[in-house]
């Protein structure tokens, strides 16, 4: 059986100017790519997005830049069941929902739900943002609303390809390349993604779980989410090296706003006056 398409989503006339904007913050996965491949015996590993980076959980870095927006009404980190890791760190910045799922697109939608009680309507806005892309700043975030506000279906911030971008062929002597692929039209997609609340719930409900993102189920809509450029250093912490370079990039900007926000040592800022190095 085919399903019916949506028709493209308008601004609802009555109710866009009453719309609010909202956050979540997936929080319920391991991050088991930035860990290291081999332990103690016995010796846990905290989810990469409580480990350190410049002194504080790197998941505070994220929230801080989400406080720093007047316009986000409210931020959830979705959080998985029994995950209390940042009862440590209370805010009036953020509130916690022990509603992740085994998948992305399942602790978003469990996300939306909880927003719906906390009296979120089908027209608000919601952006979600991955806690493990801590470089973001607030001035990504109200650029991406700008955009995104007066759209009829939302966006995200994306990154257009630099680098030259290769197919692999599997051989007996190993990975070959297969291809060159024409990288004019290539972005990388990154986070905030943009969307109302009720056509976000209906594209990721529809799509389950092999939803990647939330664009990728709105795409499956038909329809064409718009890219708002971002930047290179809004990458997701990913690896193990990862953890380098974000400590290194937050040292120069002094990572003063989350000091003020949730405490902690300054001395791992760079007396240095900032300077951009990337």
């Amino acid at each position: 059986m085919t399903a019916t398409l949506p028709p493209l989503p308008n601004p609802p006339d009555t109710t866009a100017a009453h719309a609010r904007f909202w956050a979540v913050i997936p929080c319920a996965g391991t991050g088991s790519r930035a860990l290291p491949a081999a332990l103690p015996h016995g010796q846990a590993v905290l989810p990469k997005q409580y480990q350190q980076v410049a002194g504080q959980p790197l998941v505070l870095h994220t929230l801080t830049a989400f406080a720093l927006v007047p316009r986000i009404h409210s931020t959830l980190v979705a959080v998985a069941a029994g995950d209390r890791f940042l009862d440590a760190y209370p805010s009036s910045a953020f509130f916690l929902a022990e509603c992740g799922g085994p998948t992305r697109a399942e602790t978003v939608l469990g996300g939306l739900r909880v927003l719906r009680q906390q009296g979120a309507q089908e027209y608000d806005w919601v952006l979600v943002h991955d806690a493990a892309r801590c470089l973001i700043t607030p001035q990504q975030i109200d650029a991406l609303i700008d955009a995104c506000a007066i759209d009829s279906v939302g966006g995200l911030l994306a990154h257009k390809l630099a680098d030259t971008l290769k197919t692999s062929i599997t051989g007996m002597a190993g990975l070959r390349v297969g291809s060159t692929l024409d990288r004019n039209d290539k972005w990388l997609a990154q986070t905030p993604q943009m969307f109302r609340l009720g056509l976000l719930y209906q594209a990721l409900e529809q799509v389950g779980p092999a939803a990647t993102d939330e664009a990728s189920a709105i795409e499956a809509l038909g329809l064409h989410p718009c890219l708002v450029p971002g930047n290179a250093l809004n990458f997701k912490v990913t690896y193990p090296e990862d953890f380098t370079l974000a400590e290194a990039v937050l040292a120069q900007r002094a990572h003063a706003p989350t000091l003020d926000r949730f405490g902690g040592e300054r001395g791992l800022a760079s007396d240095a006056p900032p300077r951009t190095i990337f």
